[in-house]
């Protein structure tokens, strides 16, 4: 499996996780909350801070029914429609490229969904390094067709699809793309519970199509974060905010400032314990292993030049002489000198028989 670099970040295996602070429409229209957003994802240790980029007209119907979640959080389409409420959640041209130049001042990887080919095409223009999809347009063919012509790398999420959709998806991005696509592995709803997560899924597609995979969570807590990341996931993406209580239909299955802290700082430390993949002896195991490990003991006096056997010794610590799984061939050898008894055996108090 090959790695992607975003920007100066290298992603994929026995890499640092890739993690993705997704802001979304938590900034509620306002530059000035989208800056604060940027400044915590900062501050607490994201790789990326990402946002949501669409034309409301391009992607909804004026009289489309809001989502469960929607009307829990914000009311029924009579106090405010959805199409209305996106309006409200909707960056400017010009609030992408403060934003852009706001995350390249605080040296943060600024990312953002596009839902549309309009947004395809500022994203591009802005500059972005790589393009996220939306589980929403996962089956969005035209759409995954046109972002796979920009040519830059494109994490993918695959929420409320069959594995054969997703297939479909990967096949038709990864045709130009050639390995630059992540799949993050989701569940489609607000928040969701643990038992609907999945997780084993990212092994399935780590099988199937051979790429990076992570994990796009929407649980409440880090619990899935930490787990996925124990599972080999390379990258994690999950929603905060800057207040829970702040309104809109993100607000309250993102997590606080202080929260998000926390789970960075837990997925880095379970990033950090999966190590390599090779077996080898660590720098920090020597000295241990040399004193808790065990060798060939004399228990007996053995007279130079006298073949050896097994009865002539115990296994004991320390770990210095010559260890336990040569007593296998042991009879093979002679005493090269006068060993007395309990001496830890070393390789030059021996030789083979000729």
């Amino acid at each position: 499996m090959k790695t992607i670099k975003i920007e100066n970040k290298i992603i994929g295996p026995e890499n640092p996780v890739f993690f993705i602070a997704e802001a979304g429409v938590n900034h509620n229209g306002s530059i000035k909350n989208a800056k604060k957003l940027v400044d915590i994802a900062k501050k607490c240790g994201a790789d990326a801070v990402k946002f949501q980029s669409f034309k409301t007209e391009n992607i909804i119907l004026e009289k489309a029914p809001k989502s469960k979640y929607h009307i829990e959080t914000t009311g029924s389409n009579k106090s405010q429609s959805w199409f209305k409420l996106l309006k409200t959640q909707e960056m400017s041209e010009n609030m992408h490229y403060e934003i852009f130049k706001y995350c390249k001042k605080k040296n943060i990887i600024f990312l953002s969904t596009p839902y549309d080919y309009e947004s395809v095409d500022l994203l591009n223009t802005l500059g972005v390094s790589a393009f996220k999809i939306a589980s929403t347009d996962n089956q969005n063919i035209p759409l995954l067709e046109y972002i796979s012509k920009k040519k830059k790398p494109v994490i993918l999420s695959t929420a409320m699809s069959t594995l054969d959709e997703v297939a479909l998806s990967f096949k038709i991005l990864n045709k130009r793309l050639k390995g630059k696509v992540i799949i993050l592995q989701c569940t489609g709803n607000y928040p969701s519970r643990n038992a609907d997560s999945n997780l084993n899924v990212m092994k399935s597609y780590e099988k199937k199509f051979k790429c990076i995979f992570g994990y796009s969570d929407h649980t409440v807590g880090f619990t899935n974060s930490i787990a996925a990341t124990a599972m080999g996931a390379n990258v994690i993406e999950k929603h905060f905010t800057i207040d829970k209580k702040m309104f809109g239909p993100d607000h309250r299955m993102s997590l606080s400032p202080r929260e998000l802290e926390e789970t960075i700082k837990l997925v880095r430390l379970t990033s950090l314990s999966l190590g390599s993949f090779k077996k080898k002896i660590l720098q920090s195991e020597q000295k241990n292993r040399k004193i808790l490990k065990k060798s060939l003991v004399s228990n007996t006096f053995i007279k130079k030049g006298t073949k050896l056997s097994k009865k002539m010794f115990d296994i004991k610590r320390p770990g210095n002489g010559i260890l336990p799984k040569s007593l296998v061939n042991i009879n093979l050898y002679k005493a090269r000198i006068n060993i007395k008894p309990n001496s830890t055996i070393k390789k030059d108090m021996i030789k083979k028989i000729t």
